[in-house]
């Protein structure tokens, strides 16, 4: 085994590797841009070396520096974690030119997967069932709609270097073509650098069923079996889960033998991950599983199956990499219980998860489930990279009692003053379907609002805020005695009578609580002047004072305003243009994702500030819509 190691990474997956590491007496490397220079991953490493300006792409994403770095420190290999330069074939062949150790699969199984339609031609040949969809190198806007037309609709255009989500719309209907294509592209362009594209039938009941597999260098070849990944927002990944509900003996034998298969066509090495599409329109059946792509890196939700074989991946990585076999053989390998992991975003689920940045002034993860994180108290979510804030990951006998356990654990987790999805993943999971394992990738969609959680705080969160601030922040007064308070823009009065009140304040809504309610919600102090209280997994503020209402997509006057900084890379709009309710005025571009700005309500466009290319701030004006006179 190796004795030092660099992590061409960072945040949570950096510092889920430097735990594994140091497990084995590895010494660890850390790499850091200008806005990482006291990030978690760089504390947690025995040393750290600057590779840049805080964008990935001065930095992260510039394979040389990292190279540099670790030949600097003394490094003996290089774990790339996903993302970044994970699968990039070059930079695994320029890491082993410069005398180190990859940490990854053979550059040429890299390359052999890395494009989509390359990676189904191959498995085609080798046997694998593949989606019925069209890969050709024609490129034309005609052609790939002639082959969406042919296929029929809905179809699925995917970017073929794509990945995460990025780089890929459904198209219901042949009008809708055009404009999903080119959009398509640019995303996959500023993405991956390649606007090319495949084209899939959309399988109209779809589950999105992975398995996980390895190989060694002496021609070992394992799975661990499957992973569910089917609730996804946008097709991006939400909640994860091993093994697949409903998965049968003879379906799991199937799809695992043919990942095994699909792995062995390009003698595969290390972690990857084998993503089939199933139809579940009848439940799971063998025949109805077909081959989508091949991750070859250690994904996201790794962690839920270690939680059910009790393997450590990233310690399976490193030996592989030093040249050692698999340290277990296949019917070594047992599946037990079953694990659900969500991915803690700071994100606005009410306005379109928008992403958030800023200070984690307010941060605790429960310790009832397995928690990855990158982050904690006091750092901050930078506008440069992913907004995860954690993992959750809970095991459990049965998926219920993972459920249910999960649920508790986000009900036991703060978040502050940032907005996150946390309530949002509550809903999903108490969600009726989830709940009784009836998930495939368009369960988000069909629920729509209803798994979002109301802006406005409910009477049993204000009350369970009033109780706290009376127990711990007032402090008990002699019986018959009143004091009254002034905070901000309103005062209260409070005394022992039940009758009281407290007036709060919360997200810019006031509420009224119960003074004397005992509450079976969480509630902590978080500041002289205001009380966190978590309530269906969503973590709300109050104070005794109204807020500075946050920044929206809209105000009420008609001022679209930026919700988070970005490229302005579409206006379809010009001043004095009249437009409706809903109607898309111009795209933002952030974090590599397209944000449409919507009309707020009909009327004309009266000031037009952005412009196509425009890099904006945080509530930059864009423009300014003045609403029809009634």
């Amino acid at each position: 085994m190796f004795s030092s190691l660099l992590i061409a990474n960072r945040g949570e997956i950096a510092c889920r590797i430097i735990r594994t590491a140091r497990s084995l007496g590895i010494r660890t490397v850390a790499v850091h841009s200008d806005a990482d220079a006291r990030a978690a991953h760089v504390r947690a490493a025995d040393m750290a070396v600057h590779i840049g300006p805080s964008p990935a792409r001065e930095s992260y994403l510039v394979g040389q520096r990292i190279i540099e770095a670790a030949l600097q420190s003394g490094a003996e290999a290089i774990h790339p974690g996903y993302g970044f330069l994970s699968e990039i074939a070059d930079f695994a062949r320029a890491v082993i030119a410069a005398g180190l150790i990859w940490v990854g699969p053979r550059p040429e199984s890299i390359e052999a997967m890395g494009l989509k339609d390359a990676a189904k031609a191959l498995m085609q040949q080798a046997g694998v069932p593949v989606t019925p969809g069209y890969m050709g190198a024609d490129q034309d806007p005609a052609r790939l709609r002639a082959e969406a037309d042919a296929i029929g609709y809905p179809v699925l255009i995917k970017a073929v270097a794509g990945g995460g989500g990025k780089g890929m719309r459904k198209v219901d209907a042949a009008a809708d073509f055009a404009e999903a294509l080119q959009s398509c592209q640019r995303e996959a362009a500023a993405s991956f650098g390649n606007d090319q594209v495949l084209i899939e039938k959309y399988i109209l009941s779809p589950r999105h069923i992975e398995v996980q597999v390895f190989g060694d260098a002496h021609g070992n070849v394992v799975h661990l079996y499957e992973r569910d990944c089917s609730l996804q927002r946008r097709h991006q990944k939400v909640i994860e889960e091993a093994p697949a509900p409903g998965m049968d003996a003879a379906t799991r034998q199937a799809v695992c033998a043919a990942a095994v298969q699909a792995a062995r066509a390009v003698s595969y090495q290390g972690a990857g991950t084998i993503e089939f599409i199933a139809d579940a329109s009848e439940g799971l059946h063998p025949d109805r599983v077909w081959f989508m792509e091949m991750n070859t890196r250690l994904q996201v939700e790794h962690p839920v199956t270690e939680a059910v074989t009790g393997v450590d991946l990233v310690e399976w990585q490193l030996r592989v990499a030093a040249g050692e076999p698999l340290p277990l053989a296949q019917d070594e390998i047992v599946l037990a219980g079953h694990a659900i992991e969500a991915r803690l975003y700071a994100e606005d689920p009410a306005r379109g998860f928008l992403p958030a940045t800023g200070s984690l002034d307010q941060l605790w993860l429960s310790a009832r489930v397995r928690i990855d994180s990158g982050v904690e108290q006091g750092d901050a979510i930078s506008p440069f990279y992913d907004p995860m804030i954690a993992k959750l990951i809970a095991h459990g006998a049965s998926r219920e009692e993972a459920r249910l356990q999960l649920m508790e654990a986000l009900d036991d987790s703060f978040v502050a003053p940032l907005t996150t999805n946390k309530g949002f993943l509550y809903e999903c999971l108490a969600d009726a379907d989830f709940a009784a394992g009836r998930v495939d990738t368009g369960l988000i969609a069909r629920q729509g609002d209803a798994l979002i959680p109301a802006e406005a705080p409910g009477q049993a969160a204000a009350d369970a805020a009033a109780a706290r601030l009376r127990r711990d922040w007032l402090g008990w007064h002699a019986s018959g005695q009143a004091r009254a308070f002034r905070q901000g823009l309103f005062g209260f009065r409070l005394n022992r009578a039940p009758e009281e009140r407290i007036a709060l304040w919360s997200g810019g809504h006031m509420v009224l609580g119960d003074s004397a309610a005992a509450s079976p919600l969480r509630s902590d102090m978080v500041g002289a002047d205001s009380v966190a209280v978590t309530e269906r997994g969503q973590g709300r503020i109050f104070t005794f004072h109204a807020p500075r209402p946050r920044p929206g997509s809209s105000a009420g006057d008609g001022a679209i305003l930026a919700p988070m900084p970005g490229k302005v890379i579409a206006v379809d709009v010009a001043e004095g243009d009249r437009v409706s309710k809903g109607q898309r005025l111009l795209v933002l571009e952030a974090m590599k994702m397209e944000h449409a700005m919507a009309a707020p309500f009909d009327g004309t466009v009266t000031r037009l500030e952005a412009a196509t290319g425009a890099q904006v701030q945080v509530e930059a004006l864009l423009i300014v819509v003045e609403a029809d006179k009634e």
